[in-house]
Parts: structure tokens; C-alpha cells; sequence
């Protein structure tokens, strides 16, 4: 627990943009979300990446919408983030903290948004758009 906080106030003193931790989804979470989570580990700081996007790296291109609820349950946001994932035309879409939270994190992590309402964009898109 000392770690996660260390490793915590670090990342919000704009010191760290990784974590180490071990993190055990086992029991709380399903084969599906964990699979979510496992991908949104992979997305970068600073970076954003879309649902359907997700939905096609883990294989279920078709699971979107389902992707977008394994976010919304993330039990533990921030180490597995969750703040990166958006529309797919760049709209900010929800978020468990609360959008502005989200653009908090985001703005954090360097990344550029227009305001704190659903319909808020994240700039430059550096997102692949689903076509």
C-alpha cells in the first residue's frame, strides 16, 4: 500500500508516468474486463486511445459498448487508466471520477481538451479513428 501512494504522489507531482505495482483483478473482476484492463495498461502517458480501438486490440471488435462498461467498473482508476479512453471521434465521453477529474488527468499527462462536458474534444487527436 506505502508503494501505491509513493508511486502515487509521484505521478501527481508530474515526477513519475508509469506505475509498478502488482495488481490482482482476481475475484472482482471478469475474464473480459480483465482483459480491458490489461489493454488500458498499455496505452502511454500523455496518450489517449478509444473504446472501439480497445475493443479491436483485445480481439471483439464488435464489443465497444461492452468495453466502455469494463471501463466505467474500473475498481482501481488512475493505475489502470481508464482517464485515457475516449470517443472515437475524441469526445470525452464519461468517466467514473467525473469529467472533470478526467480532464484533470488528462491535462496532467500533457493532453489538450476543450472543456469538461461529454461533447469535449481532446487535441491534437492522436487517436486511430474508427472508420
Amino acid at each position: 500500500m506505502r508503494a501505491a501512494v509513493e508511486q502515487l504522489k509521484a505521478y501527481f507531482a508530474k515526477e513519475r508516468t508509469s506505475f509498478d505495482l502488482p495488481l490482482d483483478f482476481s475475484g472482482v473482476t471478469s475474464e473480459f474486463q480483465r482483459e480491458v484492463y490489461d489493454q488500458l495498461l498499455k496505452v502511454q502517458h500523455g496518450h489517449v486511445t478509444s473504446y472501439g480501438q480497445i475493443a479491436r486490440e483485445i480481439g471483439k471488435p464488435d464489443q465497444a459498448r461492452a468495453v466502455g462498461q469494463a471501463v466505467g467498473a474500473n475498481p482501481i482508476p488512475i493505475l489502470v487508466p481508464c482517464h485515457r479512453v475516449v470517443a472515437s471521434d475524441g469526445r470525452l465521453t464519461g468517466f467514473s471520477g467525473g469529467l472533470k477529474r478526467k480532464v484533470s488527468l488528462l491535462k496532467l499527462e500533457g493532453v489538450d481538451v476543450d472543456g469538461a462536458s461529454p461533447s469535449s474534444k481532446v487535441h491534437p487527436e492522436v487517436i486511430p479513428l474508427d472508420l
